[in-house]
């Protein structure tokens, strides 16, 4: 496959005798020190002389990023088509339908996590009607964390709160932890939500029975909630991609791009992040913003990020993994065009700090790693009801809303079916689009939908 008429790398599809499948092969001589060109854009440069047809990897081809680039605005962007369609979703008194009902058991720290696990288990009993699930978002912090670290962990729990996946949340506490119960109902507040509830364990007798009566009159209320027709400008879709190769840019992030332009389209919203991983490609993104404010904001996040990177002593090009060069990914720039894919040719409308609900429709750009557990709690935290996660090496996580897995190739589908949801390979469109409604439907189309994990972007010291 040669992707743009200015590419002087192809990508060999099946693979050969010297290329392997999904990796790059020199279209014509490139000369040591020449400009690698995938995508119509630079991934690389040349560390040695490569003959026409050589296979072309991390043995004749480096990074060319430049840390203290500057950057400009030029706006470029399409308007999607106008679509209209519904999905059957429970509508919220506040803010956007969900497209499951759930209960979700917090622990504001990791001390009460067997608490929140054990009052999940017996309150499946309670699981009837209406009600999806009770499931508890256990995690190891909430303690001894400082500064930064202490607010982010408050600001996402939080976030994870107002999902509008939640029927009803349970805040649970221990009672002498930095991330006290105080702290986060002042941060609530002015949501003004009344489906949350809170104890100590410190503060009651018997944590377990309290716990359980609070569970009984949420789930009495849950379960008599009904599916209805909502609005298709209500769905919010979350972007990742995870274990990409040499096919994520080709099939699985074009084809999930589409999918946003589509959702765009219908007045809904996307949220891409993964910031990492548009370095090399961020400029593209930026020429997408819709106005220059949104390009400053965006343009001080990427500037941030990478500052953050050679604080720590870190090269910003510290990417792509070992998986990534096995399925044919050589550079951050090569990864970082692929992966910016998912966002589709809509503008970028907003962009959001960690642990910051959406507000806009349209696509936002979220601040957070591109750690998958890390980056896709992140994106649920900030109102995505459904996780598109494209993958070429595959994964069985979820995060605690539904997370499909879009493979990039035949080979992960067909050996890991027991993890992938679709396969983006024949770059179905229809089917990619109508497997998303049946899931905001409320048909368990997710292999991982039992599965409820979070993860915080921790950046400083524990105590």
């Amino acid at each position: 496959m040669i992707i743009d008429k200015k590419d002087n790398v192809g990508v060999c599809l099946e693979g050969n005798a010297t290329v392997p499948a999904g990796h790059k092969y020199a279209l014509r001589p490139i000369a040591e020190g020449e400009a690698v060109v995938k995508y119509g854009e630079i991934i690389g440069k040349a560390t040695r002389p490569i003959a026409a047809g050589d296979w072309v990897h991390t043995h004749n081809l480096r990074s060319h990023l430049d840390e203290s680039v500057e950057y400009a605005y030029s706006f470029r962007a399409d308007v999607p088509a106008p679509e209209k369609h519904t999905f059957r979703g429970y509508r919220r008194k506040h803010g956007r339908a969900g497209v499951r009902n759930e209960i979700y058991i917090i622990p504001t720290v990791g001390c009460v996590n067997n608490v929140c696990m054990r009052l999940a288990k017996d309150a499946q009993k309670y699981v009837r009607g209406g009600l999806d699930g009770v499931f508890a978002l256990t995690h190891q912090f909430g303690c001894s964390q400082l500064g930064e670290d202490n607010e982010n962990i408050k600001k996402l729990l939080c976030a994870v709160a107002l999902n509008p996946n939640a029927a009803y949340v349970l805040f649970v506490g221990l009672g002498c932890e930095n991330n006290g119960l105080e702290g986060v109902k002042e941060y609530l507040a002015p949501y003004g939500r009344e489906n949350i509830a809170y104890f100590n364990c410190q503060d009651v007798e018997d944590e377990h029975a309290y716990g359980m009566e609070l569970l009984r009159a949420f789930a009495e209320k849950a379960s008599a909630l009904r599916r209805e027709d909502v609005d298709l400008s209500e769905l919010c879709l979350g972007l990742k991609c995870g274990g990409s190769d040499g096919y994520s840019g080709l099939t699985a992030n074009p084809l999930v791009g589409r999918i946003t332009d589509r959702i765009v389209g219908a007045g809904g919203s996307a949220i891409l992040t993964e910031v990492p991983e548009m370095f090399g490609a961020e400029q593209i993104l930026m020429n997408k913003c819709k106005n220059a404010e949104i390009f400053e904001r965006y343009r001080k996040m990427i500037v941030d990020f990478k500052d953050s990177y050679l604080r720590a002593g870190f090269p910003v090009y510290e990417n792509p993994s070992p998986g990534n060069k096995k399925g044919g990914i050589t550079t951050l720039e090569e990864k970082s065009l692929g992966c910016i894919e998912k966002a589709g040719t809509s503008a970028v409308n907003d962009v959001l700090d960690y642990g910051e609900p959406v507000r806009e429709r349209g696509v936002s750009v979220l601040n957070a790693p591109g750690n998958d557990l890390i980056a896709a709690t992140a994106l649920a935290a900030s109102g995505a009801q459904i996780i598109l996660f494209t993958t070429g090496r595959g994964t069985p996580f979820s995060t605690f809303v539904p997370t499909l897995k879009i493979a990039t190739n035949d080979g992960i589908s067909a050996r890991k079916a027991n993890w992938i949801d679709f396969n983006a390979y024949g770059m179905d469109e229809e089917a990619l689009f109508a497997l998303i409604l049946r899931t905001a439907n409320g048909e368990y189309t997710c292999k991982s939908e039992d599965i409820r994990e979070i993860a915080f972007y921790k950046t400083g010291v524990t105590l």
